[in-house]
């Protein structure tokens, strides 16, 4: 009994170090989750236990493998879980809401992309601050400073926007549409990420005015190829320390 109570524990505060990981609440995870958010606090005061469909649906809200989870060291959800590489300034969703500037704006569903995203920035020296949203309606709401995102100033749009175009709610090439029809965002450069160029919706996305394009998975080559032509490859690539000098 106490070796099992020990492990709800352990168990539990590793849900809790993976969520401050990420800066989410425990109604986020839960919604993530599709649990419940006092099902979710239980959780992490080591109190309830959970079957493996529970630790499954938790491992993805988190954006760990379930081996991670289970594991509860911080040093293997470092390395193979979280993937938000610690030299990144990053943010998911509406929980980073004016935590100041953000020069690239991530539009992708894909968990397991993203995290191959920021390793692709971490290895090519990208530090500049990164906010990622999941959706094309979330992605329009940060870009145009409403709805969830209201709070925002139009100066604090990004400088860049990496695009999925294969986006839930409302479609990256949507999203593309209405960022180029309006005079404060159109000037913003648009890389739509991919999964081949031969895609339909490839050859649109450059019809509307995308700069360039990634075939997915991102990585250390493909982006190093792009950020030259978009004439960013200072902005984004720079030192930290350089910048700052």
């Amino acid at each position: 009994m106490i070796a099992k109570k020990d492990s709800s524990l352990r168990f539990g505060a590793a849900v809790k170090r993976l969520r401050n990981r990420l800066r989410i609440s425990q109604e986020t995870l839960a919604e993530r989750a599709g649990l419940d958010r006092t099902y979710i606090g239980h959780v992490e005061r080591g109190v309830r236990n959970v079957s493996l469909s529970t630790i499954d649906k938790l491992a993805r809200a988190l954006e760990v493998s379930a081996a991670t989870l289970l594991s509860g060291s911080s040093d293997t959800a470092r390395m193979s879980g979280g993937p938000y590489p610690e030299m990144l300034e990053t943010c998911v969703g509406t929980d980073c809401v004016g935590r100041g500037r953000v020069d690239i704006l991530l539009v992708e569903d894909n968990h397991s992309d993203v995290g191959l995203t920021l390793r692709a920035f971490k290895k090519a020296g990208v530090t500049n601050p990164v906010h990622v949203v999941r959706d094309g309606a979330e992605a329009l709401e940060f870009l145009f400073c409403s709805e969830r995102y209201s709070s925002l100033e139009m100066q604090d749009r990004p400088r860049l926007v990496l695009l999925d175009l294969n986006l839930p709610k409302v479609s990256g090439l949507e999203v593309l549409r209405r960022i180029k029809a309006d005079a404060r965002t159109r000037n913003i450069p648009v890389v739509v990420l991919t999964a081949s160029r031969r895609d339909e919706s490839f050859a649109e996305a450059r019809r509307l005015g995308a700069a360039a394009y990634i075939i997915k998975p991102v990585d250390f080559w493909n982006l190093s190829e792009v950020t030259p032509k978009l004439r960013l490859h200072w902005a984004l690539v720079q030192p930290a320390e350089e910048l700052s000098a």
